[in-house]
């Protein structure tokens, strides 16, 4: 008899409340100091997230499908076989409007030719962040295709 798999929960949770819960075998992040991967039993760990993917590989019994979910920074907290993703923003990859994405995504390269321009630094900055925000969900919207 196989080895049975060992899962823990899964939760992202934003303002708008819980967008995704589920039992996954690996959540694969992107923390602000580099890529991480958490199984069955890690240590607690509590680490700030940067803008990017959440992939969160499901069971055997889901056929390992993998969930791919774009969030805007935020924090990730794991004990006692319970991860909680704690985002201002998160989408998963099957709710992001693309055509949405790329507007944002055109938005924010124009708001920084104009940044540039009128050499406003804070504007720059803001436009900088909207682009990687925008370029993030097209990245994980095409990913999960």
């Amino acid at each position: 008899m196989a080895d049975p798999e060992k899962l823990f929960k899964v939760n992202v949770v934003t303002p708008d409340g819980l967008i995704f819960s589920h039992h996954c075998s690996i959540v694969e992040m992107r923390a602000i100091d580099g890529q991480r991967s958490i199984m069955y039993n890690h240590l607690p760990i509590l680490t700030p997230l940067a803008i990017g993917e959440i992939k969160v590989k499901r069971s055997r019994q889901m056929n390992n499908a993998v969930n791919h979910i774009a969030v805007s920074g935020g924090y990730f907290e794991f004990s006692n076989n319970v991860a909680t993703i704690i985002a201002d923003s998160a989408e998963r990859s099957n709710n992001i409007d693309v055509s949405r994405a790329e507007a944002a995504r055109k938005r924010a390269q124009n708001a920084m030719k104009e940044a540039k321009a009128a050499h406003d630094q804070r504007s720059l900055e803001r436009a900088q962040v909207a682009l990687r925000r925008a370029v993030n969900r097209i990245s994980v919207y095409n990913s999960s295709k």
